[in-house]
């Protein structure tokens, strides 16, 4: 991991999901870490960050017009939904790396570049 600013940049999945089992482990929820359970919470969290869109129109990338604290917000639920969705894959047993690697080449030959 490297340091940018004061903030860790460069986390793999791999070291996400290791913290994460650890947490779990020390506070002994893992008995609660179904399939049905993560995709209900990672479901709700959605909802959550659907909430934060909401009533906002069409936003500009980067999000200009957003006060810090919107932002962190909008961090804090998407990662929310990275998290659960990395506790999902780990207890179904899928790589999620190697899926989601997977998936764009699949994507790449589903959709090819337009010819110029």
């Amino acid at each position: 991991m490297e340091k940018e600013e004061g903030k860790l940049t460069d986390v793999s999945l791999k070291e996400l999901s290791r913290k994460l089992e650890e947490f779990s482990k020390e506070r002994d929820w893992e008995q609660y870490h179904s399939p049905r359970n993560l995709l209900l919470a990672m479901v709700g969290e959605v909802g959550e960050l659907s909430e934060i869109f909401m009533w906002r129109g069409e936003v500009a990338k980067g999000l200009p017009n957003w006060k810090e604290s919107d932002k962190e917000h909008l961090g804090e639920e998407l990662s929310d939904v990275l998290l659960y969705l990395i506790q999902l894959a780990d207890i179904c047993g899928i790589n999620l790396a190697d899926a989601a690697t997977k998936k764009i080449v699949k994507n790449a030959i589903k959709y090819p570049p337009k010819a110029q």
